[in-house]
């Protein structure tokens, strides 16, 4: 199905979709702007429900502007709220048709009604328009000095806008000042409100640039002031209450007095109903008590209490973001909640996002006390029919064990994981094993036990099947088939996409030699060679000084890859103290839901270069969006050697990887063969004419054979332009008229599939073979990219839908393309593309 070019829905009366239609509604309106029928304004109604109706869609309407000016003339609260709504729309983007709408605006400020006095105001500062903030001056003052409040709510806020257009305006006007005074003599406590905040953001950008700024601001957080807004704090709105306990965290009370003063007035704040207003002076609380280590404590206690009433009380949005706040409090003292862990417990019908927080908070508040509670609640999860559930589970379950709580216990309990016989619970499983023995080694015995009845085949997930091997090397002592284990995957070398898996079958298959030569001299022969000649470059560097170690002395290259381990105490932390105490200054904040500070999402470098929509026609690729991705051309340029293969590097004579001129074993998936290098010396070169003495550990792993000649790689059928590039509109137009060429599904590898946190990261890898995106969108598990490629030499275009379901790691593809008969060529290009995503990352 073809991209839409915007979106679509059937037509209804109300619903116009066509430039008839427009016209239509424009030739209505001009004929009922003059009429004083009766009935006119319901007429008006209905034609400006249409009118708001297209515009909402997406439609242009801008043409009726001037019709909906002129039927503006009307004492109808309604139809004036409509055209507001209309003009402030418009009046941005057209201001040459902006000035038609100063005159009946500045007409309605001065209105007998207050309510058509407020809107009129409201839109006149709305317009944003620099030519125009001339006439909002005027209006501005009067609405500031207006006897109904709403008005003067407005023209407050009014200012705050007046200032963003034209500051030098707004500031001549000595509106500053106004709003000051407004501030501390306004009857209103919205009024009051409206002013703080304005006044808030006017004095902290002037501050920079005045010192008169700079002082007013600190005025705000004034003793007498922060007196003044506690003292009417119950009058304000929920929302205006958040706004001054922010104001009032900020300021420093002069002595404990002070602070106990103020948390008795704002106690009762605490059994409010808006979530908004509780976390707020939480927030306050926290902020005022954080020197006072005995209070702090006693506010953790006070606090606990209506947190998990707001996580029960409301829907799981609410639940999630209060439960976010409540896991940064618990990580600082689980001590206070861990008698409360039966509140962290998952809900059959709560969301997986709450759930896994839920388990995070479990894992945190777990001690001698309650672990053997806690670790039977996580293994009724683990039985789950929800995989993802039952992963975090096991993985919550190992945490537990990590930290040193009724270790007896939780081994067991993990042990029993591996006999349910469920492929992702043996997975995560594993993994955790691999921890806990480098950890706790004394558990080596009883572990080993049951993970030698667990057969490499039955694992396939790169980080399960490395932990395995990992265990293997090891503990090749202790696990009778070791040797022949790592030979069976060694033997299938070429069928292991994960570069991870890889590393650590090298690793392990050497520190199995060091235990039990005999029965791994001819699979450590095998897994060197084949890793020399591997084309991740971390595998053939740790392949090349495995050997050169093991050619230059065979107990030192035992003490390097297999020296005497230490029990691993601490493991280390994601997150650095000086972020969490980041996150902590920036409570009741998204800070806290993201679980990062502010700088991190907010600040240009931390951000992505791309920006995602669902629909292609929305989607503008500027320079500045992709400026931080790195073209395929220059990955080609600086990354030629890298991608290289040995016998490419031999023959090229004049290159060589890392400046050395070296020769490695031949690897022909079954035997390995070894021609002379120097194993110590990088810059050994080899002396022509000169036959080549074999070393003794050639011999011995049976690399002794002569290289075979790997036949050069076949010229690519299909050569694509690394600097195509594609307008959005084309792309539509061409996606609408070329028909289906292929279609069809394919997988992606589960290493790729762990790569794929965001849609930019296959974005970026794609790009780097010459396959760009043009438009992109969805969240986990189901992605979907739409690219296109042209060829080298031809103007000729490739355009591709591409849906990726993480879940079941399966693709489903539809090309279309100009030239048909190269659709099978470019499709197989595309499919090794994405078969290598995730092991290029």
């Amino acid at each position: 199905m073809a991209p839409p070019a915007q979106t679509h829905r059937s037509p209804s009366p109300s619903q116009p979709s066509g430039k008839g239609e427009v016209s239509d509604l424009k030739m209505q309106l001009r004929q009922l702007a003059g009429s004083r029928a009766p009935g006119t304004d319901d007429a008006k109604r209905e034609l400006f429900k249409k009118v708001i109706s297209c515009m909402t869609i997406g439609i242009d309407v801008s043409s009726v502007f001037s019709e909906m000016v002129m039927c503006s003339a009307t004492s109808d609260i309604v139809l004036k709220k409509m055209c507001y709504l209309y003009v402030g729309n418009y009046a941005k983007n057209n201001p040459d048709l902006a000035l038609l709408t100063i005159n009946f605006l500045q007409r309605d400020c001065k209105d007998e009604d207050p309510m058509i006095r407020g809107l009129a105001l409201r839109s006149l500062c709305s317009l944003r328009v620099t030519n125009l903030v001339e006439y909002l001056v005027g209006p501005l003052g009067s609405g500031l000095k207006d006897s109904n409040s709403y008005v003067r709510t407005v023209a407050a806020i009014g200012v705050l806008k007046l200032y963003r257009i034209s500051a030098s305006t707004c500031l001549d006007a000595d509106f500053p000042a106004t709003l000051k005074h407004m501030m501390l003599n306004d009857r209103d406590a919205q009024v009051v409100a409206n002013c703080l905040c304005a006044l808030q953001e006017i004095w902290g950008l002037e501050a920079a640039k005045s010192e008169e700024a700079s002082t007013e601001r600190e005025t705000l957080l004034s003793k007498p002031l922060i007196y003044y807004l506690l003292n009417r704090f119950k009058e304000f709105s929920e929302w205006a209450q958040c706004a001054v306990l922010e104001l009032v965290s900020k300021y420093v009370p002069s002595d404990s007095n002070e602070i106990f003063d103020m948390m008795n007035l704002l106690e009762d704040r605490l059994q409010h109903a808006n979530g908004a207003v509780v976390l707020a002076t939480i927030k306050l609380f926290l902020q005022l008590t954080l020197s006072m280590a005995d209070i702090h404590q006693q506010v953790y206690e006070r606090i606990k209490a209506p947190l998990l009433t707001l996580v029960s009380s409301g829907g799981p949005e609410q639940s999630y973001a209060v439960l976010s706040h409540l896991h940064l409090l618990v990580m600082r003292a689980p001590y206070i909640f861990s008698a409360d862990y039966k509140h962290f417990y998952c809900q059959y019908n709560e969301p997986f996002y709450v759930k896994k927080l839920k388990l995070e908070m479990l894992t945190a508040v777990a001690n001698e006390s309650n672990t053997y509670e806690i670790v039977t609640e996580l293994c009724e999860y683990a039985a789950n029919v929800d995989i993802p559930m039952a992963r975090e589970s096991i993985r919550a379950v190992g945490k537990i064990a990590l930290q040193q709580y009724d270790v007896n216990a939780i081994v067991d309990r993990l042990l029993q994981f591996l006999e349910m016989e469920k492929d992702h619970v043996t997975a995560e499983t594993l993994v955790l094993v691999k921890d806990l023995l480098r950890k706790y080694p004394q558990w080596s015995h009883d572990c080993i036990a049951v993970v030698g009845n667990i057969s490499s085949k039955n694992v396939q997930e790169p980080k399960a099947k490395s932990a395995l091997i990992w265990m293997l090397g090891e503990y090749a002592q202790d696990m009778q088939d070791a040797p022949y284990v790592l030979e069976s995957l060694i033997e299938n070398w070429e069928e292991e996409h994960s570069a991870e898996v890889r590393l650590h079958l090298l690793t392990a298959v050497v520190k199995c030699f060091f235990r039990r030569p005999p029965e791994t001299q001819k699979a450590l022969g095998a897994a060197l060679a084949a890793g020399i000649n591997d084309f991740h470059q971390d595998v053939h560097d740790r392949a090349l000084l495995y050997y050169r170690l093991l050619q230059y002395n065979v107990s030192i290259a035992e003490r390097v890859v297999n020296p005497p381990k230490q029990a691993v105490s601490v493991f280390a932390d994601t997150q650095s103290n000086e972020i969490k105490d980041r996150i902590f200054d920036e409570f009741n904040s998204l800070s806290v839901v993201y679980q990062k500070p502010s700088y991190m999402y907010t600040d240009k470098e931390h951000r992505g270069p791309f920006a995602f929509t669902e629909e292609i026609g929305n989607l503008s690729i500027g320079a500045e969006q992709t400026d931080n991705v790195v073209p395929a051309q220059r990955i080609e340029a600086n990354d030629k050697d890298l991608l290289l293969s040995t016998s490419d590097k031999e023959e090229s004579k004049g290159s060589s990887h890392n400046g050395s001129a070296y020769s490695a074993p031949g690897y022909d998936g079954s035997l390995a063969a070894l021609t002379q290098t120097d194993l110590v010396s990088l810059d050994y070169k080899p002396t022509p004419n000169v036959p080549s003495a074999t070393f003794a550990i050639d011999d011995l792993l049976g690399l002794g054979l002569p290289a075979a000649a790997s036949p050069p790689p076949p010229p690519p059928v299909l050569k694509l332009n690394t600097k195509a590039a594609l307008e959005p509109n084309t792309f539509q137009q061409k996606w609408r008229q070329l028909p289906i060429s292929i279609s069809q599904e394919t997988s992606i590898n589960p290493q790729g599939v762990a790569s794929l946190t965001t849609p930019q990261v296959l974005i970026r890898h794609m790009q780097g073979h010459s396959i760009h995106c043009i438009a992109s969108g969805g969240q986990a598990p189901n992605f979907k990219f739409f690219f296109y490629a042209q060829k080298a030499e031809e103007l000729s275009t490739y355009l591709v839908e591409c849906i990726v379901n993480s879940s079941s790691c399966k693709v489903q593809l539809k090309i279309k393309a100009d030239d048909q008969s190269t659709s099978q060529a470019f499709s197989e290009l595309f499919q090794s593309a994405l078969s290598k995503f995730g092991f290029s990352l």
